[in-house]
């Protein structure tokens, strides 16, 4: 299968990539930084002693080009496209009053209106292969909103029912969409350190291995949301 990552050069997209890879997948992620795109992209060649079947993209998902080139790059490199992981987000903790247009336009842009540029892009080039897979990786902070995350709990809660929405459109073309809401993840999002109070956290890899799990059900099957949470929150 060919697999597009959005958001792939860290954290759960990253974890995402070399588990694909690792099962013999090829795999294109994104990133915005040409320094980070590169470094992933050499790192995960290295870690299956293959460079051939992973390829880097610059694109900030927020520009509807962009989004359609990384798609176009899948397709054209590996000769189609079988799953999108629309996993690039942004997270900026502030109170409504704090809140600056550019960051509300910032989390907004990224976290739903560049789901909808890649799904728009690459709803085509599933349809010709038959079918696919969509998942959009949501949050549970979308149905359990918390105090100074109101811009991020409005993208993630938009995300839910754009999934939704979609899920019910491309059934018939073979396309399943699946809503992915993690709980929280150690993964130093948010402009929080990764290693920061995150004993009792997800880990990146534990996402990937439910995403990547998922993507093994058969063809009858159409798991269409997943929440994942933590086994033991934190107390007190």
């Amino acid at each position: 299968m060919t697999i597009l990552i959005t958001g792939g050069t860290r954290g759960i997209g990253y974890a995402l990539a070399e588990r694909c890879l690792a099962a013999g997948h090829h795999v294109v992620i994104t990133g915005t930084s040409t320094d980070g795109v590169s470094r992933a992209e050499a790192a995960l060649g290295t870690s299956v002693d293959d460079t051939t079947r992973v390829i880097g993209v610059v694109c900030d998902v927020r520009d509807a080009g962009e989004s359609t080139r990384a798609v176009e790059t899948a397709v054209q490199r590996f000769g189609g496209l079988d799953v999108l992981v629309n996993n690039a987000g942004v997270g900026i903790g502030a109170p409504v009053a704090d809140l600056s247009d550019e960051e509300w336009r910032r989390i907004l842009e990224t976290n739903l209106t560049g789901t909808f540029h890649c799904c728009r892009a690459a709803i085509p080039h599933l349809r010709a292969r038959g079918g696919g897979w969509i998942v959009n990786v949501s949050s549970l902070s979308s149905t359990r909103p918390f105090a100074g995350g109101a811009a991020y709990c409005a993208s993630k809660a938009g995300l839910n029912a754009f999934t939704e929405a979609l899920m019910e459109e491309v059934r018939a073309d073979g396309i399943r969409v699946t809503l992915v809401l993690p709980g929280s993840v150690a993964t130093g999002f948010s402009g929080r350190p990764a290693g920061q109070d995150s004993d009792w956290r997800l880990h990146a890899e534990d996402v990937a291995q439910a995403i990547t799990d998922l993507l093994a059900h058969p063809p009858r099957s159409l798991p269409s949301r997943l929440e994942i949470r933590p086994a033991q929150p934190k107390r007190g």
